[in-house]
């Protein structure tokens, strides 16, 4: 498919996640074939503010493309300006968000707030669009709860306005992330618009995605809390679609490989300090089914560097020992 003229090779993205989605995942989803990776959100005012914090987050490597600089805000030139700086950065796409339900950004009137006001989103996407030469897309929610139920709606002023795809998540702002995903209404969007829809929700596994793109129509699925110590589900994913053949799962010693690889690139690139910090709970996913999990997840709370993430795995090894 293409997003504009950007080719995407594959059939499933990773989402946006706050504090989650930053280089060093990225990268890793993309090697185990991510076909398309959206970085962590960012605040148009902060980038209007010179905000260091943005900067970092709108930072893209070579090895995660293609890839989106998502921004949230609710005045399109503040939107629209952020977007321009951020093609400093080289983004091929510039995502917009209009979805995410924390009360701290809609409670501002962004990301799912802007589902009540489908006009903005319009006047949003073409200030956008007008600013920079890259495609623009909008992730999107289902509406603001069951009684408002507008993303075909908001889809089509979207389209209008100039939009390359849309994403949906098959909820409304008022579930957050509780219930099932309403598959329903992203095939309504899909028959409803002419550009690429991408249906997100409720993909854990390869036979989700394969059931999303079945039921949908959607021309690409995004996982966002599935790869949550998970990488390896684009792998499963694209093994699926390919042979309709499951892999592997994952060896504890490989499942343990890939922290310490994780981990290490987090080190890399922020800092041993940080990166640890925010390590945790990274950890903590990587360590569900293995021998004594609880007991790994709550020493993985502490950890302050890298050398004792590796004494940790050593100990995950004697757990896993022990049971054989």
């Amino acid at each position: 498919m293409k997003i504009g003229n950007v080719k995407i090779c594959g059939k499933a993205a990773l989402a946006p996640m706050a504090g989650v989605t930053d280089r060093a995942f990225r990268e890793l989803c993309v090697s185990f074939g991510a076909s398309y990776v959206v970085g962590e959100m960012v605040s148009a005012k902060g980038v209007s503010f010179n905000s260091s914090r943005s900067k970092e987050l709108m930072q893209l490597s070579d090895d995660e493309r293609p890839a989106a600089v998502q921004l949230f805000g609710s005045e399109p030139e503040t939107v629209a300006a952020a977007a321009l700086t951020a093609m400093e950065y080289s983004p091929d796409i510039i995502d917009i968000n209009m979805g995410c339900p924390a009360p701290k950004i809609s409670g501002n009137g962004s990301g799912s707030a802007l589902m009540k006001r489908p006009e903005l989103c319009g006047r949003i996407v073409e200030a956008v669009c007008r600013a920079v030469p890259v495609p623009v897309t909008v992730k999107i929610r289902k509406g603001w709860d069951d009684r408002s139920v507008n993303a075909v709606e908001v889809a089509k002023i979207c389209e209008q306005a100039g939009a390359a795809a849309i994403t949906v998540h098959g909820r409304t702002r008022e579930q957050f992330y509780s219930g099932k995903v309403d598959l329903d209404i992203i095939a309504e969007v899909k028959k409803n618009v002419n550009i690429p829809v991408i249906g997100n929700g409720d993909i854990t596994n390869a036979n989700d995605a394969a059931t999303m793109l079945e039921k949908t129509d959607c021309d690409m699925v995004m996982i966002g809390r599935g790869a949550l110590g998970n990488p390896w589900i684009f792998m499963e994913i694209n093994a699926w679609l390919d042979t309709a053949r499951p892999i592997l799962t994952p060896t504890p010693s490989q499942r343990i490989a890939v922290i310490l690889r994780h981990i290490k690139a987090m080190c890399d690139y922020k800092g041993e300090e940080t990166a640890m910090r925010e390590a945790r709970k990274h950890i903590g996913w990587y360590m569900r089914g293995f021998q004594n999990a609880a007991v790994l997840r709550r020493e993985a709370g502490y950890l302050k560097t890298y050398d004792e993430l590796i004494e940790l795995t050593k100990k995950a090894y004697e757990f896993m020992s022990a049971s054989i």
